[in-house]
Formats: C-alpha cells, structure tokens, sequence
C-alpha cells in the first residue's frame, strides 16, 4: 500500500466508523426489537467478551500461550468473582502469572 491509498483506506474506516455510530442514537427511536432480541444482544455483548478474553489469555501470535498467563486470569477471574478491589485482581493475577514464569513454567 503507498502513501495514498493507506490515506484512502483511513477515511473509508472513520466514515464507516461515525456513520455506524452516529446511527445508533439516531435509528434508536426508529427501530424497536423485541424482549428476546434485546435478550439475545445482551447476551451476544458478554460471549464476545469471553471470547475475547480466552483468545488474549490463551494464545500468543499462533500459538498456545503457556501455562502462566491463563493461571493469572484464572485467579483474577476468581477474585473478581469473589468482588475482591480491582486493583487487588490486577495486582494478584500479575504476581501470579509472574512467579509462574519466575519459577520456570511457560
């Protein structure tokens, strides 16, 4: 890609980007769905967060990540659960993952 066209492609996404969410509010009042709709969006916003933090906990580039980082979200996900202080989860699964590699395990 050259100068240009990296230029042209950088638009596009923040003309799409706007478009879609100046649309929201927008369309809002326009378009109404049904309780098991709402359900289902509810629904599909926490699976593409889980899915987005297995595929960052358990994978680096394309390959496995080890058992060090997925044990540090296992305790954080564990002491968040528990409604432990955030800075306590971000600080336990750190020391976690941290002493694991410290001690020799991937």
């Amino acid at each position: 890609m050259d100068g240009t066209e990296l230029l042209v492609a950088t638009a596009v996404l923040a003309v799409g980007t706007f478009a879609f969410r100046f649309a929201g509010p927008v369309l809002r009042s326009r378009v109404k769905l049904t309780p098991r709709a709402e359900r289902l969006m509810a629904l599909a916003a926490v699976v593409l967060l889980a899915a987005l933090v297995a595929v960052s906990a358990l994978t680096e580039g394309h390959g496995f990540a080890g058992i060090a980082r997925p044990s540090g979200v296992l305790v954080a996900g564990v002491l968040a659960w528990r409604k432990a202080p955030f800075a306590l989860v971000v600080v336990a699964a750190a020391a976690t993952a941290a002493l694991l590699r410290l001690a020799g395990v991937p």
